[in-house]
């Protein structure tokens, strides 16, 4: 099983409206990256990520799973870019910031941290296993 990282401007969807989408989830788009859109490509169905808020609050506050593989996106006019759908899954009890997951050694080689603008990224097994201690989940 892969780990993802999923960011997400809270103005723009937040964790509550994730959370708010209830069992049916939501659709993931908007993604006009070519790197991003390789790791939409991959995933796969009951697939976990991190729910990251960027900009303002800059933390992972929730854990996403992934209930519809890639398809297309039809907010794309080029028709060259797909998306996912993701459900909630829950809350870490603490959200982890990226001022915690910089300052966290085991993290350094973390995507969040080397490639921090690409908005869907993949999570080690390892750091997928750090993150959700510092967040208070087992």
């Amino acid at each position: 099983m892969a780990y993802w990282l999923y960011k997400s401007e809270p103005a723009t969807w937040s964790w509550d409206q994730q959370v708010a989408a209830g069992a049916t989830g939501t659709h993931w788009n908007g993604v006009r990256n070519h790197v991003a859109k390789q790791h939409l490509q991959a995933m796969q169905v009951g697939e976990r990520g991190f729910f990251y808020h960027s900009n303002e609050g800059k933390s992972v506050v929730g854990i996403v799973e992934v209930i519809r593989p890639y398809y297309p996106d039809d907010s794309d006019p080029t028709g060259r870019f797909g998306m996912v759908d993701l459900k909630a899954v829950e809350p870490l009890k603490t959200p982890v910031t990226l001022q915690a997951i910089k300052a966290e050694p085991r993290l350094a080689a973390m995507m969040l941290v080397t490639h921090s603008r690409l908005s869907v990224q993949p999570v080690s097994e390892a750091e997928w296993a750090v993150v959700c201690k510092m967040g208070g989940l087992t």
